[in-house]
């Protein structure tokens, strides 16, 4: 819907919205993230418990870089330029996507090749 309307003022209070999700899973941690949260106390107890939990390093790193995209579209929408903004929301949702679609978390596999780039 942000990148649809975007321009509107709907648009910036739901970049806002996101950019404060994203916020939160990255500086504060996954589970302080509303979407987790929701998960956790409606989605969750109604599924079997998983069989196996994975680190909360790379998801963070996604939400980071979630946060970066949404922070240069608030910028953008501040400074009046909609196609920047655009672009930016543009590729959070082609990440979200990736990982709803296809369960291929973008920002995670980010991490995982900075950190054997970084390693050697």
């Amino acid at each position: 819907i942000a990148l649809v309307t975007v321009g509107t003022p709907l648009s910036d209070v739901l970049v806002v919205w996101q950019a404060i999700v994203f916020g939160l899973g990255a500086i504060v941690g996954l589970h302080a993230q509303p979407y987790g949260i929701l998960y956790r106390k409606v989605v969750g107890p109604r599924l079997a418990p998983p069989q196996l939990l994975e680190d909360a390093a790379p998801p963070r790193f996604a939400q980071a870089v979630g946060l970066i995209f949404m922070i240069v579209a608030l910028i953008s929408i501040a400074l009046g330029s909609t196609l920047i903004a655009a672009i930016a929301i543009g590729f959070a949702l082609a990440a979200a996507f990736l990982n709803a679609a296809f369960n291929f978390c973008l920002g995670c596999e980010m991490y995982l090749l900075l950190v054997r780039l970084t390693s050697k």
